[in-house]
């Protein structure tokens, strides 16, 4: 049986997090500008309001 719609929300609100996460670790350890842009793009993209410093 599939899953129901909130069960699924949760799911992703649980996937986004732990994405956010990793790509957080990303961003402090970068060493260059150019990584951390990128980096932000891909935050940017998952979610619009996250902003990264």
């Amino acid at each position: 049986m599939g899953r129901v719609e909130r069960t699924r929300e949760i799911a992703r609100r649980r996937t986004r997090r732990a994405k956010l996460a990793k790509l957080r670790r990303q961003h402090a350890e970068a060493k260059s500008e150019g990584e951390k842009t990128d980096i932000q793009e891909k935050v940017r993209k998952l979610s619009p309001l996250v902003t990264l410093d």
